[in-house]
């Protein structure tokens, strides 16, 4: 087993730039911190590269992480290494998701421009829930590898095949397969509650101030909105996105 003593050592360096998402584009890779996330990333143990554990943390018995590769390290190169005023003491690094076919997915969350990162990993975790096949980011969502994503996310991120691509051309290819497309928009928009569960779906999902682009919302079968009961102006992203994934599955 290796180990790493000093904060100027050029690994140590290499994973402190994983912070950063040209970094991560660059090298395929990403990393994560904490306990929980490393036994979600477990059950894929193939995602994990590297195991990185702080001298003074003991594994738990039920971590299994025979033939990972290792590397034990100080207190203080585990804090350089993290971006959380706490760090657990384990940390990984992790490969990027395998390229995935959406064209074969039938219940499909489409996220147009969300920047919010607890936003988008909330929004990851919901649809791991809700039981979609998968998600599709479209141009202008934050990098799901982020690791603020990834921690709200709670390792909903390595259960759910997450792709990014067109979302025009994607409307497009389940609107050919007749599967139902809907958008979210007050305007020119139906309750929620009028789109009749079934199982297949497509819904589109969009950015936390302006919504979906409205070029996306004139492809769609239809356009939904949460009715609002209240004095708030509208919800959060993450919550509608949940109301309404429940409701489409039925």
């Amino acid at each position: 087993m290796d180990r790493i003593e000093s904060v100027k050592n050029p690994k140590v360096k290499q994973w402190k730039k994983l912070h950063t998402k040209k970094e991560r584009e660059a090298t395929g890779t990403f990393l994560i911190e904490g306990l929980h996330l490393i036994e979600e990333a477990l059950k894929t143990k193939e995602m994990i590269k590297l195991l990185i554990v702080s001298e003074e943390m003991s594994l738990p018995p039920h971590l299994n992480v025979d033939n990972l590769n290792l590397i034990l390290v100080t207190k203080d190169v585990m804090k350089a290494i993290s971006d959380t005023e706490a760090p657990q003491g384990v940390a990984a690094i992790c490969e990027f998701q395998r390229e995935h076919s959406p064209q074969s997915w039938s219940k499909v969350l489409l996220i147009d421009s969300v920047q919010d990162p607890g936003n988008l990993g909330t929004i990851i975790r919901t649809a791991d829930a809700a039981g979609v096949d998968g998600i599709i980011l479209g141009e202008g969502t934050v990098d799901h590898y982020n690791s603020k994503v990834i921690r709200s996310s709670q390792g909903s991120l390595f259960h759910l095949p997450i792709a990014k691509g067109n979302l025009e051309e994607w409307i497009d290819v389940y609107n050919e397969k007749q599967i139902p497309t809907y958008g979210t928009s007050l305007q020119n928009g139906q309750s929620y509650k009028e789109a009749a569960p079934a199982e297949e779906f497509c819904l589109i999902v969009g950015n936390e101030g302006s919504g979906v682009h409205n070029k996306l919302l004139q492809k769609t079968s239809k356009n939904l909105y949460i009715p609002i009961y209240g004095g708030a102006e509208s919800l959060n992203v993450a919550i509608a996105t949940g109301i309404l994934l429940y409701h489409l599955r039925g």
